[in-house]
């Protein structure tokens, strides 16, 4: 038998969250049928969820003992959230999903049928088309894979999906990577291993609300950029080159302006020009070098990439134990 495990990061997502239960349900029971070595576990992520999203979690645990769950004491963010799901994942392969369902659940038997006869270690989605996003976002989307593909050796399709279907091994050659500042979709090409891509259009959510707005969306963009290349590293000594020669450049114009054309150099205007552009291109650099630096020193702290709060196995002895309490109060009683 091969355990397959559906890993879910959730962050409010009470109003999808049953829905994506009964598809992934209906879609891996008729797997289990087609495919009779499959059987499945569904690995929830609450990554600090604000609504109902932990007590629907808990429901569906008590319903279907296949369900487990890992409940963040606080919200650490997605990449935290995927990377506790590939961590806790006990299966031969794992799945990592959303659950607001852009991530088809019908997929999943022809992933398995590219990854089950070994000539393929992962089978992922790509996006063709960004139906319902907007003009601007798509733009800058596109944007970001054209400039992360020019400065970074590691490869990043563009529109592929955080949504796979992952052999044991290279799962564990993820978790290997256990970085603090994560950005998965570089970890995923950085591995390498044999990827097959599907193809398919945007899929929108049936309910709900995304939680990436377009600054988070950007900032998730820069930790791409400074976590699989350093080029913006030699942007500064590219500035600082370009200045010396236009300085050089702007002396020697100076200078034979004065000398032969006998020209009075302009004082205040041009010195607090080049106060500014001088300074604004320090601060730039510094900016940059500061970023880096910073990432660098949350490396260093080894802070835990996440704290659970709470799983399915303490939440049922919980339930035990206060049951077991409520009997023994009730013969107390009598």
């Amino acid at each position: 038998m091969k355990l397959v495990s559906v890993v879910v990061p959730c962050y409010n997502e009470q109003e999808v969250l049953p829905m994506f239960y009964d598809e992934i349900t209906k879609v891996t029971t008729q797997m289990s049928a087609d495919f009779p070595e499959l059987t499945f576990e569904y690995l929830f992520i609450n990554d600090g969820s604000k609504d109902n999203t932990l007590a629907i979690l808990r429901s569906l645990a008590d319903r279907d003992k296949r369900v487990r769950y890992i409940s963040f004491s606080r919200n650490f963010g997605k990449e935290s959230g995927m990377y506790a799901g590939l961590k806790n994942a006990r299966g031969d392969y794992v799945v990592v999903m959303d659950a607001d369902l852009q991530h088809p659940p019908a997929f999943l038997p022809q992933m398995y049928s590219y990854v089950r006869n070994g000539e393929y270690d992962c089978a992922t989605t790509r996006r063709v088309s960004r139906k319902g996003e907007s003009k601007v976002r798509s733009w800058f989307a596109r944007l970001f894979y054209k400039i992360m593909n020019k400065i970074s050796q590691t490869e990043i399709v563009d529109g592929a999906q955080d949504f796979r279907f992952m052999t044991r091994q290279m799962v564990d050659a993820i978790l290997e990577m256990s970085e603090y500042n994560r950005f998965s979709k570089g970890i995923f090409s950085w591995v390498g291993f044999s990827v097959r891509y599907i193809e398919y259009e945007n899929v929108e959510r049936p309910a709900g609300s995304s939680s990436w707005s377009f600054w988070g969306l950007f900032k998730y963009s820069l930790e791409g950029i400074m976590a699989f290349s350093t080029a913006p590293l030699a942007i500064s000594s590219l500035l600082g080159i370009v200045s010396c020669i236009i300085a050089f450049i702007l002396m020697i114009i100076t200078v034979i302006k004065t000398i032969v054309f006998g020209e009075d150099v302009a004082g205040y205007p041009t010195t607090i020009c080049v106060i500014f552009l001088l300074s604004g291109l320090q601060l730039f650099c510094t900016g940059i070098l500061g970023n880096y630096l910073a990432k660098t020193y949350l490396e260093t702290k080894h802070r835990p990439i996440y704290i659970a709060s709470e799983t399915e196995e303490i939440y049922r002895k919980r339930k035990q134990e206060s049951s077991g309490s409520a009997i023994s109060d009730n013969k107390d009683k009598k």
